[in-house]
């Protein structure tokens, strides 16, 4: 991947905690606690999975770059889900959202040449965990999420 994809990528990642504020636009709690279906995630719980994704990932990212081939452990979004109080505020999830993106792709912006390289083991997949990888996937990641937000705002004003 070239210079140009990468930053195309870190562009994307950086707007990633804007794209969740528009679809979380003029939201009402009705909205924001509404379910489209059992097994799905009300907007609310979606904003926490994304700040403990985001707050997790920013360390994974830290550790590729830090440690030489570094295990990279999974954890249980779902677990989160039920353990970690996601019928709380988002006020706070947000600020840690847009903290650990801002922080995180300033730090991506400084990587030299070898550091997009880099890569460890996932505990969850066999295949190497590589930085690029950990981009590609996170530029994304806020703005699927985003998507899901819309998509249950939309199914709420059509029940």
């Amino acid at each position: 991947m070239n210079a140009m994809e990468r930053q195309r990528l870190i562009d994307r990642y950086r707007e990633g905690p804007v794209e969740v504020d528009r679809a979380l636009d003029g939201i009402v709690d009705a909205e924001l606690d509404f379910r489209i279906a059992d097994g799905e995630w009300t907007p609310r719980e979606v904003v926490h999975h994304l700040a403990d994704s985001e707050m997790t990932s920013a360390i994974r990212i830290r550790r590729l770059i830090a440690e030489d081939e570094p295990v990279i452990v999974g954890y249980d979004q779902e677990e989160f889900a039920r353990k970690l109080s996601y019928g709380r505020p988002i006020a706070g999830s947000l600020l840690a959202l847009a903290g650990a993106r801002a922080s995180t792709a300033d730090l991506l912006e400084q990587f030299q040449e070898s550091d997009w390289t880099r890569f460890g083991t996932h505990s969850e997949y066999p295949e190497p965990f590589t930085v690029i990888g950990w981009l590609e996937y996170y530029a994304e990641h806020a703005h699927d999420h985003a998507d899901q937000i819309r998509r249950s705002r939309a199914a709420y004003r059509d029940r």
